[in-house]
This record gives C-alpha cells, sequence and structure tokens, in this order.
C-alpha cells in the first residue's frame, strides 16, 4: 500500500496546527525580562486567536525558541522552524539577534514578522519575506535627540560598549545634533571603570550622559556612581534604548533610577483595546505589562489576520505584507516601504520620550512625543 505524500501546508484542512515560531531571549545573557514580556504577549494573542476558531478551524501554535541574545542561536532556530514547518516566524528583542535572524530568514524564503528590535539595517539588501512592528532606530533616536535640544543639552555624552546597535545609535545623535549645535562625546563603557567614567563626564563639561549599556551591568553602577559625584549635580542621564522600562530597573536602582528618559513606543493613551489587552498582560506577568508585550500581541495579532485573509502559504505570506491593514493596541498597523530601510516597515508606532516620576518612581511621566 503507497502512502500519500503529505499535503502542502497551504492546502491543509484537517484540522493540523498552524505553527508560527517565536523567537525570544529567554536565558542570560539575554535581557530576560524584555524576553519574558514578549513572550507574555505572543502567547495572550495567540490563546485568543485560537478561542475565536483559529486559522480556517486549525488551531495556532506557538514555537518557541529561545535565543539568549545569540545571533547564531537565532539562525539554528529559524533552520529548525523552516524544517518543522513554520509558516511565518514572530518575535525577537536583540536588534543584532534580529538581523541575524532576518537575514536566515530571507535566505530560507521564511516570513519573518520582527516585534522589537529597531537597528535600520535588520537586512543588507532589501527583502520581501521580513516586516517590522518596532520603529527604526533612526525614527526613534532622532526624536530623542530632539526631546534633548528642547531641554537645552548641547553638550551630550554616551557611555557606549562595542556592539553595531550602540554604534549605529552613536551616529544617529551625532548626525542629528551636529548640525543644530550639539556634540556627542563617547566614554568606552568598556575600557573605564564608573569612577573613571564620571572623571571624563567632568572633564567633557557634558550636560547630559546617555547608556549606551547593557542592563544591569554595567548601566546598574554607573547610574548610582554619577547621581553620587557632586561634579555631575544636575546631570541628566538618558537611556534611548529602554532600560527604565521594566519594573527590575525601578527594584534595583529604586530613587536613582527616577527621571531617566527613554524612549517607551505606547500612545499617551491606550484606546479600547489596548485597556483590555493591558489588563489581561498584567494578570499574566502579575506586574504592569512594558511597550514590549503590547509589540508581542500585536505581532500575533497581525500574522493571524494575515493568514485568514491570504492563507498560509509561505511566499502568499510574503507577498501579503502591503495589504495589511489591522487595528493593533496601539493604532492601526499597515507597512510600507520606506526609504533607507530594507523590511516592510510599520511607520510609525507611536513614540514618546517618557520617564519614572520621582515623586512615584512606578508612575511614568512623557516628557516629549514623537
Amino acid at each position: 500500500m503507497n502512502t500519500p505524500p503529505p499535503r502542502p501546508e497551504a492546502d491543509r484542512t484537517d484540522g493540523s496546527p498552524v505553527r508560527i515560531g517565536a523567537l525570544v531571549p529567554l536565558t542570560p545573557p539575554g535581557w530576560v525580562e524584555a524576553g519574558r514580556h514578549l513572550l507574555a504577549g505572543l502567547e495572550l494573542a495567540a490563546r485568543e486567536v485560537n478561542d475565536a476558531g483559529g486559522i480556517a478551524g486549525r488551531p495556532l501554535e506557538l514555537l518557541v525558541r529561545d535565543t539568549a541574545a545569540d545571533p547564531r542561536r537565532a539562525e539554528a532556530a529559524i533552520d529548525e522552524l523552516a524544517g518543522l514547518g513554520a509558516v511565518a516566524v514572530a518575535g525577537e528583542y536583540h536588534s543584532v539577534v534580529a538581523r541575524a535572524a532576518a537575514t536566515r530568514a530571507d535566505a530560507l524564503g521564511l516570513p519573518f514578522l520582527c516585534s522589537s528590535a529597531v537597528l535600520d539595517a535588520l537586512t543588507e539588501q532589501p527583502t520581501r519575506w521580513v516586516a517590522r512592528l518596532a520603529p527604526a532606530q533612526s525614527h526613534g533616536w532622532r526624536i530623542y535627540a530632539d526631546f534633548l535640544l528642547a531641554a537645552g543639552h548641547r553638550r551630550i555624552a554616551v557611555a557606549t560598549q562595542p556592539s553595531v546597535y550602540w554604534a549605529a545609535g552613536t551616529r544617529i545623535l551625532r548626525d542629528h545634533l551636529a548640525p543644530r549645535g550639539g556634540t556627542v562625546l563617547e566614554l568606552d563603557a568598556a575600557a573605564l571603570d564608573p569612577a573613571a567614567l564620571c572623571d571624563g563626564l567632568a572633564a567633557g563639561r557634558a550636560t547630559a550622559l546617555l547608556l549606551l549599556v547593557g542592563h544591569p551591568e554595567p548601566a546598574v553602577p554607573i547610574v548610582r556612581a554619577v547621581r553620587r559625584d557632586p561634579r555631575l549635580a544636575g546631570m541628566l542621564i538618558g537611556a534611548p534604548a529602554g532600560q527604565p522600562e521594566f519594573a527590575g530597573w525601578e527594584t534595583v536602582l529604586g530613587a536613582d533610577g527616577a527621571a531617566v528618559p527613554f524612549l517607551r513606543y505606547l500612545p499617551e493613551r491606550l484606546g479600547p483595546l489596548g485597556v483590555r489587552v493591558g489588563a489581561a498582560l498584567r494578570e499574566r506577568l502579575g506586574e504592569a505589562p512594558s511597550f514590549v508585550a503590547f509589540e508581542g500581541y500585536d505581532t500575533v495579532t497581525v500574522l493571524a489576520d494575515l493568514l485568514r485573509a491570504h492563507g498560509t502559504d509561505r511566499a502568499g505570506i510574503a507577498e501579503s505584507w502591503p495589504h495589511v491593514a489591522v487595528e493593533g493596541t496601539r493604532g492601526l498597523i499597515r507597512f510600507t516601504r520606506t526609504p533607507g530601510i530594507g523590511v516592510w516597515q510599520w511607520a510609525w508606532p507611536p513614540v514618546r520620550v517618557v520617564d519614572r516620576d520621582p515623586a512615584a518612581p512606578d508612575r511614568f511621566r512623557v516628557r516629549h512625543a514623537g
């Protein structure tokens, strides 16, 4: 008796699951707190999709893979997920890891909807296989630079570590600030201990220090050293990459972690969908959800809508990015081709510069809107 070959994924109606890969940093050196929030959003949306009947009657199944902030693990996960029949891949927080995943997904013809990574050059060449929800780094960090200028800061110092992501951020800041009378002083946090870094800040007469470094190390000891140095009284500490968004920042730093402005990709007030999802995420996480959790939820919501409307064929999914029009938790999501960006891009989600209120560090204040 001959066994018939398996039916193509695009043609199946047997009730088998529709598989989506999910890339998430869940172990160190990945940012585990961000990964936990991202996964909570992905899983909540998947559960709601299945409660509503799945994809044409087929359940949606997330195949979660821990990237641990390792580009090689992300590449291996893409290979594995493609072999397991995933119709698309979602997620990832770390930009360098997402870039590796996007490059591999492009090579294999596997659609990838990136949730949270912002590096402009997510792929070296334009690709039809990759789309992104998070704003490009150049967009958000220019808004942050405008905030610095509006607050009267012209001499900006950056404490930075070797990384494509941090180097890109420094370049964006310098290119935006220089024509407007601003300067950027680079301090190598890999070579300078916090005390020496404070010496460099004092000598450079900077009025703002931006943390382009990992959390908790070396961000936390740098913040503590600057806060306690009388020469640096009044120094603005900023963290455009969003380290203060998560509860762990407040837990570790307490009052020292307040008034550190960062980029947050949430509207000032959520609409009805965002409020409902925010409450469900809070229950799931046991704490206030970050914007990363909302990014995760929106990612699966977009993919599910696309799969219902256009089917589960990988090539068909890739062709459907420009037809997406989905109401997400933070507004209407559409993808376009944006100059300088090689992937399909939501241009743009809400961008705010916020900080933790010194009077109530669990509360956020909007300092600037993009």
